[in-house]
């Protein structure tokens, strides 16, 4: 027992000689970790960090194309005013309550020039206080050009920039903010534009064709013969009135 009692003392006493010798390099080490945790801190407080305006979001958040959470709170013609429901890490998201301002964001569409019946469409199936992920693709001004995600059951979610094509509710535009010549323009691009393709061939929304009726109408309308006896009818119309 008593050799086993000078061994341990024997190597904790190399350990604090050791120690001694190499006290810079701890040091470093120590300091290193102090900055790592910090710079850890750091990312963790801008993760939970609540967005109350576009400008507040970190530049590189849209060059990531981070994908963020939030509730909606109205639907209006310039886009989805949602309130940002950051990331929750106890203690850090305590404190950061109390000095969070109030804010909502503008988050639009991306890649969809919206139809007045598309509009419409969101306001139905879009409640207020309903929980949205939105993909930042790109920020003008005030305005965030997103991908929006929203739930479609318990399991799941449906993209309703794709969706609003799909039913024919808006056409493909330009996704804002992405560069025209990046590999994700172009995937996000192609999928909009199938999603389009498919209310065109299923006559969808603003694509649907005109009834037989509606184009025997017009047919009648434009034929050159009726149009000279309308302007006829007006001729006579305008003497018997003199």
């Amino acid at each position: 027992m008593a050799e086993r009692r000078s061994g341990a003392a024997e190597g904790l006493a190399r350990f604090s000689e050791w120690a001694d010798a190499h006290l810079s390099l701890l040091r470093s080490l120590s300091a290193g970790m102090a900055v790592a945790g910090l710079l850890v801190l750091a990312r963790s407080v801008r993760m939970t960090a609540k967005f109350t305006s576009a400008l507040d979001i970190p530049v590189e958040f849209v060059e990531k194309n981070v994908k963020l959470r939030g509730k909606l709170h109205r639907v209006t013609e310039k886009g989805l005013e949602v309130e940002h429901i950051p990331i929750s890490i106890p203690f850090i998201t305590s404190i950061q309550r109390k000095w969070q301002s109030k804010g909502l964001l503008l988050v639009r569409l991306a890649g969809v020039d919206l139809a007045p019946s598309g509009m419409a469409w969101l306001q139905q199936q879009l409640k207020p206080k309903q929980m949205i992920w939105f993909q930042l693709l790109g920020r003008e001004d005030l305005a965030l050009d997103c991908l929006v995600l929203a739930n479609k059951g318990r399991f799941l979610s449906v993209c309703l920039n794709e969706e609003l094509l799909r039913q024919g509710l808006g056409r493909t535009a330009r996704i804002e903010g992405l560069h025209h010549d990046s590999r994700l323009y172009w995937k996000l691009h192609k999928r909009l534009l199938r999603a389009e393709l498919k209310a065109l061939k299923k006559n969808k929304g603003i694509w649907k064709e005109e009834s037989y009726s509606e184009r025997i109408r017009d047919r009648i309308s434009n034929n050159k013969f009726v149009q000279t006896l309308k302007q006829f009818a007006s001729w006579l119309r305008s003497s018997i009135q003199r």
